[in-house]
């Protein structure tokens, strides 16, 4: 898993007149927090942390004011919901080998059976407990030859080591839908009913 440096900056300033000028100056309020310390309100370089958050639950390492280093992963990213830029994360403060709850993305390879069968993502990320510098970026299920009506239950994944679900084990993660047959049109066979009385 990759480690991402970041320098951050304490803030003092809040409500949205402040957070509007953060976001002019390309950058991103945020808040860090855990560890039953008080919330550190932080400004953080928008593109860094953009390109940061495009590995999920990435580790990032914040060099605050040049006096302090933490640990953190993103707990709750917000964007602008028409332009997509980042509004507010929240970071959640962490501590090498110890182990925090994440959700990580399910990815899937093979093809299924033939019919036009459909997959359906009933879990789209899977959650585990992991050490929070060792967390798996994604994992991946084989779907080859499923047919219809198969289904991937969270225990039947392969984790890698020191990983654990924290989901319970039957909880279905994938599953093959049948393809959906066009029914016939309904006015056509009520003519025929109507003839077949006349």
């Amino acid at each position: 898993m990759s480690e991402v440096k970041i320098t951050a900056q304490t803030r003092t300033e809040f409500g949205k007149g402040a957070a509007r000028r953060i976001r002019r100056a390309n950058q991103v309020p945020g808040v860090l927090y855990g560890h039953n310390t008080d919330p550190v309100h932080l400004t953080l370089p928008g593109h860094d942390l953009l390109l940061a958050l495009r590995t999920p639950n990435v580790l990032i390492s914040l060099d605050i004011d040049g006096k302090t280093s933490e640990l953190a992963i993103p707990k709750a990213v917000q964007r602008d919901p028409l332009k997509g830029f980042l509004e507010h994360v929240d970071l959640l403060l962490v501590s090498r080998g110890e182990k925090v709850n994440v959700e990580i993305p399910v990815q899937t390879e093979g093809e299924l059976a033939p019919g036009g069968n459909l997959l359906e993502h009933v879990l789209n990320a899977l959650p585990v407990e992991a050490e929070a510098t060792h967390i798996p970026e994604s994992v991946t299920v084989s779907v080859e030859g499923l047919e219809a009506g198969a289904s991937v239950l969270a225990k039947d994944i392969t984790l890698p080591k020191g990983v654990t679900l924290a989901v319970e084990d039957d909880a279905v993660v994938l599953q093959v839908l049948a393809a959906q047959a066009e029914e016939p049109a309904a006015e056509g066979a009520e003519a025929g009913d109507e003839a077949a009385e006349a």
